[in-house]
């Protein structure tokens, strides 16, 4: 029997698709592609239009079913991506054009990898993963946008997407993620690493310990609504330290610790009873990531201990595979976080901006390889099957 002809649909809210519809598509436990994750997003005022981003959550519908989604944005300019394309914007600029808005598929202010193209565990995901992608071009046409984007997507997605270079031109960078080779504990892990980077990172964690400061690591279902405002109180300070608009409210946060708490864990540091400092991550069955850290106090070493040193001893007692602990950040590398690749992928509608943008891609590829190849000199591990 034929099946009928798939309908896409373009949604304003993402609250106009049903929780159990969405998660049901989900290829993992990826708590930033959950209903919960993204419709707080909306919902408590972190994403505004005139901040640059507007919903516009992509379906497909087979006799009014729901059989793929993905999570889709109009951009009015490239802030909260961790994709930067604005060399791309400004030279569309230069030649009397508009480049924004423009299509993103993305979770927006997460620079995490993770499922793009959700299809359920269906037998034709593949299939469907092609409709996705055809409706996003087919709505940059008739919207008469620039470009559509997709970031951070995961193996899969990402797999397919390559094997499209003429309708989406291919692009990757390295973060700094550290992988549990089956640590005893802590002292397991440092023994993998040279001497040297031993020494320095348990200097670093004694500089912590004899400033009178603590950490304690918490569960979302632990955490109280002071320890909420504590963490968000920290985030802000972060974006008033460097001048950015922090775009997470309060209420998103609260909200985080309700509909998210399995998969929140948090680090508050404390100069005796005093909450000083403190890092937010969130979970999934394998992989624990590293979102929004800030201080009220400069102690020196406290960053690295709250943000990573915590976060790897939570790896290694609850068996995850991996921590990513955010974008960018060379110093990771010194702590045992190598670079893995992260990839994302461009629809360009104009021809000419298009073959310009790929030679460019190609050039800057070849530098981020040698880059990676530098990096890897440097690794820490002495084990040679932890330094790749």
């Amino acid at each position: 029997m034929k099946q009928a002809a798939l309908e896409a649909r373009w949604h304003a809210r993402l609250d106009e698709i049903s929780a159990a519809e969405w998660d049901a598509l989900r290829a993992d436990d990826n708590p930033f592609l959950s209903h919960a994750f993204l419709t707080g997003l909306e919902q408590y005022g972190c994403l505004r239009r005139e901040h640059g981003w507007q919903p516009h959550h992509l379906g497909l519908y087979r006799d009014q079913q729901l059989v793929a989604a993905a999570p889709m944005y109009l951009k009015g300019n490239s802030h909260g991506e961790f994709v930067f394309d604005w060399s791309w914007a400004n030279a569309y600029a230069q030649n009397g054009l508009d480049y924004y808005p423009k299509l993103l598929c993305a979770v927006p202010y997460s620079p995490v990898t993770g499922p793009r193209l959700l299809c359920g565990q269906s037998g034709d995901t593949g299939s469907l993963r092609q409709e996705l992608l055809a409706a996003m071009i087919e709505q940059t046409r008739q919207m008469q946008l620039s470009s559509a984007h997709l970031n951070f997507p995961h193996d899969a997605d990402a797999e397919l997407l390559a094997t499209l270079p003429n309708e989406w031109l291919p692009r990757f960078d390295w973060q700094f993620h550290w992988h549990n080779r089956g640590y005893r504990d802590f002292g397991d892990f440092l023994d993998a690493l040279s001497a040297k980077k031993r020494k320095n990172i348990r200097q670093e964690r004694s500089k912590v310990e004899a400033a009178g400061v603590r950490c304690e690591t918490l569960e979302g279902r632990d955490l109280t609504p002071t320890h909420w405002r504590w963490l968000h109180r920290f985030y802000l300070a972060t974006f008033d330290m460097k001048g950015n608009l922090p775009a997470l409210t309060a209420d998103f946060f609260t909200h985080l610790g309700s509909a998210l708490a399995e998969n929140v864990v948090a680090v508050i540091a404390y100069r005796d009873a005093q909450p000083i400092a403190g890092a937010l991550c969130l979970r999934s069955s394998t992989t624990l990531y590293g979102r929004y850290w800030g201080c009220e106090e400069e102690v020196p070493g406290l960053h690295f201990e709250a943000c990573y040193y915590q976060g790897i001893e939570y790896c290694i007692r609850h068996n995850l595979a991996l921590f990513e602990p955010g974008a960018q950040g060379e110093h990771k590398l010194a702590r045992g976080f190598l670079p893995s690749k992260t990839h994302s992928f461009h629809h360009i509608v104009d021809s000419r901006f298009r073959d310009a943008i790929a030679r460019s891609l190609k050039h800057e590829a070849r530098g981020l390889e040698e880059y990676r190849a530098d990096l890897l000199s440097h690794s820490p591990y002495v084990t040679p099957s932890c330094r790749d």
